[in-house]
Order: C-alpha cells, then sequence, then structure tokens
C-alpha cells in the first residue's frame, strides 16, 4: 500500500466531517454564536492561541471556539481576561509577566525585574481561576548552556514559592532556534527537561511546542512518551511553515495526539498555526477535529 496515499486518506476521514457539516465558511463574524457545531470526543482539552486568530477580535474568537466546540484561548494576559469570562472560555496559559522572548531568566540582570512581575502576575492569575502562566529563557548572548540553567534556577527558585503557594503553573516554552528564535537557550527538551529535574517543583513544567520541537530535534511522539510528566503544556502547528496541520506538511498529528492522551495527560493541547487558507475559520475547526482523537 502506498503510505503516503494510506496517510493522506486518514486525514480526509478525519477532516471530512469537519468541513461538510461546517456552517462557519457563510457565517459573518456576528453570527459566530449558538450550539457548538461538533460533539467533541474530549480525550484532548483543546485550545488556540490568540495570536494567530488576530484578524478577529477576543469576542469573536470567543464566539468561535465554542461554535467549533470548545472553550479555551491561550496567551491572553489579565486586561482581557474578562472578556473571557462573559464568554465562558479558559484562559489555557496565561501571559503578561515576561519581559520579552529574548530576555528571560537566563540572565541575572532580568532577575530582579522578572521578580517583581512574576510575584504580581501570580496571585492575579490564582485569583481569576486560571492555572498557567507562561515564561522563558531568554536568548544565549554568547552564554553557555550550563551558566544559562545555573541562571534560570537561582532566579526561578525567588518565585516558585509563591507559585507553589497560589497553585500555579510556571511553564517554560520550548523554541526552534534553527528558523524562528535564533540564539534562543531553551531549544532543547533535554536542556528544558534538566531544568525541571534541578528546580523540582510541580508548579514547574515546559511548554512542549511541537512545531518547534520537530524542527530542532525531532523524535516528537518517543521524546513525549519517554517525558511527559515534565510537559504541562503542548502547541501545534505543521512542518514546515508552522501553517495548517493537515497534510500539507509532515507530522502526523493523530497519533501524536493518541500519544498525549495514552500518556494521561489531562492539560491543553492549544493550536499554534498561521492559517493560510482563506477561510481561517474552518481551518481551525479542521484542526480541532485532526486532533480530537
Amino acid at each position: 500500500m502506498n503510505l503516503h496515499k494510506s496517510r493522506r486518506s486518514a486525514i480526509k476521514k478525519l477532516v471530512t466531517g469537519a468541513v461538510a457539516a461546517s456552517t462557519l465558511p457563510m457565517l459573518p463574524h456576528t453570527s459566530l454564536g449558538g450550539p457548538a457545531q461538533y460533539r467533541l470526543n474530549n480525550n484532548i482539552r483543546h485550545s488556540v492561541c490568540r495570536w494567530t486568530y488576530g484578524h478577529l477580535s477576543l469576542d469573536e474568537l470567543c464566539l468561535l471556539v465554542k461554535k467549533i466546540g470548545f472553550t479555551a484561548i491561550d496567551l491572553v494576559g489579565p486586561g482581557e481576561w474578562g472578556v473571557l469570562k462573559k464568554h465562558g472560555v479558559d484562559s489555557s496559559m496565561c501571559n503578561g509577566a515576561e519581559i520579552s522572548l529574548t530576555e528571560g531568566w537566563n540572565d541575572p540582570g532580568y532577575h530582579d525585574q522578572l521578580t517583581e512581575n512574576y510575584s504580581k502576575m501570580i496571585p492575579l492569575v490564582a485569583h481569576a481561576g486560571y492555572k498557567n502562566l507562561i515564561c522563558f529563557s531568554g536568548n544565549r548572548k554568547g552564554m553557555d548552556d550550563e551558566t544559562g540553567l545555573k541562571n534560570c534556577i537561582h532566579g526561578l527558585k525567588r518565585v516558585m514559592p509563591l507559585a507553589e503557594k497560589n497553585n500555579v503553573i510556571l511553564q517554560m516554552e520550548l523554541f526552534n532556534s534553527k528558523i524562528d528564535h535564533p540564539d534562543y537557550m531553551c531549544d532543547k527538551s533535554a536542556w528544558g527537561i534538566e531544568l525541571c529535574k534541578q528546580l523540582g517543583s510541580e508548579n514547574f513544567k515546559l511548554l512542549y511546542d511541537i512545531y518547534h520541537m520537530q524542527i530542532n530535534e525531532g523524535d516528537i511522539i518517543r521524546t513525549i512518551k519517554e517525558n511527559h510528566q515534565f510537559f504541562g503544556h503542548y502547541h501545534t502547528a505543521g512542518v514546515p511553515g508552522r501553517h495548517e496541520i493537515d497534510d500539507s506538511q509532515e507530522l502526523y498529528y493523530p497519533a501524536i495526539m493518541k500519544t498525549i492522551e495514552e500518556t494521561g495527560f489531562k492539560g491543553y493541547v492549544a493550536q499554534e498555526f498561521i492559517p493560510t487558507k482563506e477561510n481561517k475559520e474552518a481551518a481551525l475547526a479542521e484542526a480541532i477535529k485532526i486532533c480530537d482523537i
């Protein structure tokens, strides 16, 4: 049997229902509310990163996700949590405490500012009833990985007691340094896992970005199987290009999702692809159906 043809056929079966049944292509933004379009299996808790659907207002994105059949959005800060609450949508990964993607915990020069930022944000996250707060290693800027690791440990230990007290999980995102984030330090799962081990807290995890790690190291399924206890959140996108996760790219997301589900993971998997299709709303519905194993 032609394996490529078989793979295309499998994905086609998964998304056909979404495309055929969905009326999203015909709905104006003001009519996106109402009953959910699909009955999801709920073996995977779905989310979507807000920035990838920036052509919609947050109100419109909330209506869209509920129309598709899930209720979570990633990377929304406290200034807009009220919009999420109005729609009954979870802030599945909070942000707003970081300085930037390149200025992070690996540089002691930023520790005071980061400690102040996270000390303010952690109680806000908890008070709002949310769980996850993103953080970043920062760029190397000539620093070796061992020094950066020690610096991250020293800095993060200043805020981990507060995170533990408030039951908030700090999650450092893994990025690729080959294409999208040159010089970023937390660009290998092994480095991030060692950071988790050294901190020794259930309130510090890695945001395992499948797209980024496919580019930098591959071996996605084995890595998840062997290290899932260190991964608190997942992001998706197609490789190459960071676009739709359909059969136009190299990752087979149904198998990856099955692996995540089999580990007993109860957190969120957030879509973070940049849609290229004319109907971006239908593209999100397709992605959710592909991952809804």
